[in-house]
């Protein structure tokens, strides 16, 4: 597994009292933009070659990261106007050269063994696999359910349960959204994932790695404390 995606063209407008202007994917953490905190992680699991989805004031951070970082390639996918998770991810899907290629958000850092889950999802066969996180109270990322390493429904966590959150990283078939029935603009997990579980008969890779998402402010200045020291 040499390729990547990062979903990164969205407008952070819970994190904008913090960042003003600048993309949430070039927010300051820990000294450095939140982005490049997710690049170095995959250049550290042998990624290769990176496609961001840019959107939002792209040309920030195409200025910044320009067309290498840390020995990966990287390429720009580029919204005109927003595409939603859906339509972003569709769009850079034409660029990638694999069968299979591993997606992530943005603002997202979990940090599992990539190597090991592309194993897993090659073992299965499946058309996407979903990196989850187990969790001990109810949270904002809602819950999957899963049965024997099945995704089965999406929905809300409930208070004192354990259940499993999406870490935002995926692995996926190249064509898995090439249907020419899909809209222009629609969210991957909301409009595609949740809708189409029967027919993707989706796995998942469970992980207890670190994970932090930073787009509320509290997740973001926490975020801040803890990558200085990890």
């Amino acid at each position: 597994m040499k390729e990547a995606i990062i979903l990164a063209g969205g407008l952070g407008t819970r994190l904008r009292q913090i960042t003003g202007e600048v993309p949430k994917p070039l927010a300051p953490v820990c000294g450095r933009p939140f982005l490049e905190h997710l690049l170095r992680y995959l250049a550290a699991e042998g990624i290769a070659r990176v496609c961001l989805a840019v959107g939002y004031r792209r040309e920030m951070i195409m200025e910044h990261f320009g067309q290498e970082f840390a020995g990966m390639e990287l390429v720009y996918s580029i919204e005109t106007e927003p595409l939603g998770t859906g339509g972003a991810l569709r769009q850079a899907l034409e660029l990638m050269h694999a069968k299979d290629i591993l997606v992530l958000n943005g603002d997202t850092l979990f940090k599992i063994p990539l190597q090991q889950m592309f194993d897993a999802h090659q073992a299965e066969q499946s058309k996407v696999t979903l990196a989850l996180k187990p969790a001990h109270q109810a949270s904002r990322f809602g819950s999957v359910q899963v049965i024997e390493g099945r995704i089965m429904a999406f929905g809300a966590a409930q208070q004192g349960e354990c259940h499993y959150i999406n870490g935002g990283i995926y692995i996926l078939q190249k064509d898995l959204l090439s249907r020419p029935d899909l809209p222009d603009k629609f969210s991957f997990e909301a409009d595609f994932l949740q809708p189409e579980l029967g027919n993707l008969d989706g796995a998942s890779f469970i992980s207890d790695a670190y994970f932090i998402d930073i787009g509320v402010p509290e997740d973001y200045h926490r975020a801040d404390r803890e990558l200085c020291v990890n």
